[in-house]
């Protein structure tokens, strides 16, 4: 029986009829939604069949883990400390010595830190090991079902089609996270078909098998997404008493030579290199935890997850893989006196007022940061970049 006939039978057929784990509504969306889009895109009735094999309900797990992802809903420190563990960097310095000859010739071709390399492919995968086994057509059905993430779930399943239509991976295989992001280093649909590469030169481009294809592809990613070789992703900093902390953000970019006039210093005492590359300042959880110098490299791991604590997890990750040592400044509490309805009403209040904070969502990362210090400037407020009630009725009364 083939799916068009089934979804005549849903109609037709009483609930209690229906397979004991089918869902009716998602059946006919999948065969009155999907398939039309699927269709125009190219694709067969065939692969259409063989792709939804199976598929008869949403994948609950797949909304649950979509609402809380640990990179955008934890604290930067504690996001830190699951992420670059002992044993992933040990693991890390081990594939270095392994896969030698192979970042080193991949690194030359494409200009990309083999430790940046390192860093997200243990943080993706743990060097492999996890690459996800849930089915990417069921989870892109499911969140272009329901939920917030509807266009990217429409615009993934294209994608994904298009990449069983080459026949690299079969249906029954074709499995990654709970968002699609597939093989070693995670590549979503549209970024498997935009920049996967055959470094093996077998005629198939194998994130899922080859982890020489994973590393390449992720290679090619970043030095599209402008990684330059010439500088790092960024340094620990230490500013100097009198900083003026209105310089911190993004909106501030200086070359770190002029960075260096104004007095910031490198936390571990070392050399900054690269003077004319430009960076800012940046203090993902608040002025009064650890400052980081980072580079436009930064915003290139940002482009592969947009997470400002996903990209320092991979740059800290890469440099303790390196050799180099821990954060040395403490983490600040981040326990405030405010609610979480009170934390969306801040950041709410702060976009209105035009402070970008990267989001209302209740957590506070380095773009919220950044907006509470520039709101404090334009309002002639002490410079200290903490949220608090006293600030939200501050913005209340006067913004």
């Amino acid at each position: 029986m083939n799916r068009r006939q089934f979804a005549m039978l849903l109609a037709l057929a009483p609930l209690s009829a229906l397979p004991a784990r089918a869902d009716a509504k998602f059946q006919a969306f999948i065969e009155n939604t999907l398939w039309p889009r699927l269709k125009k895109a190219g694709i067969s009735r065939e692969l259409f069949e063989a792709g939804f094999s199976g598929i008869t309900e949403p994948d609950p797990a797949v909304l649950k883990l979509a609402a809380n992802q640990p990179e955008f809903t934890s604290t930067t420190s504690a996001y830190l400390a699951k992420a670059v563990t002992p044993i992933r960097i040990e693991t890390g310095k081990a594939k270095k010595a392994e896969e030698a000859k192979l970042l080193s010739a991949i690194e030359s071709r494409y200009g990309v830190d083999r430790h940046i390399l390192l860093g997200i492919w243990g943080m993706e995968s743990n060097f492999g090991k996890d690459k996800g086994s849930m089915s990417v057509v069921r989870s892109l059905a499911t969140l272009a079902y329901s939920g917030r993430r509807k266009a990217y779930g429409n615009e993934q399943l294209i994608a994904a089609f298009k990449i069983l239509k080459r026949g690299i991976v079969k249906p029954s295989n074709f499995t990654g996270s709970w968002a699609a992001a597939m093989g070693h280093t995670q590549f979503i649909p549209t970024s498997y078909l935009s920049f996967a590469v055959d470094w093996t030169g077998d005629g198939k481009k194998d994130i899922w098998n080859s982890k020489q294809d994973a590393l390449a592809s992720t290679a090619n990613y970043l030095a599209k997404a402008g990684w330059k070789s010439d500088r790092p992703w960024g340094w620990e900093v230490t500013l100097p008493k009198d900083f003026n902390m209105a310089l911190v953000g993004r909106d501030h970019w200086r070359t770190v030579a002029a960075w260096r006039k104004l007095g910031v210093e490198r936390a571990d005492g070392g050399k900054f290199g690269a003077p004319q590359a430009d960076a800012f300042v940046m203090v993902p959880q608040g002025a009064n935890g650890p400052r980081f110098l980072v580079t436009r490299n930064f915003l290139a791991i940002m482009d592969y997850n947009i997470s400002h604590s996903y990209a320092l997890a991979v740059g800290h990750l890469a440099d303790r893989i390196r050799g180099m040592g821990p954060i040395l400044a403490a983490w600040p509490d981040a326990e405030f006196d405010l609610s979480f309805e009170q934390r969306v009403d801040l950041q709410r209040r702060l976009t209105a007022l035009g402070f970008v904070t990267g989001g209302t969502d209740g957590r506070f990362g380095a773009r919220t940061y950044e907006a509470i210090i520039a709101y404090q400037q334009s309002a002639g407020l002490p410079l200290d970049g903490r949220p608090s009630l006293k600030l939200l009725q501050h913005i209340k009364k006067n913004g």
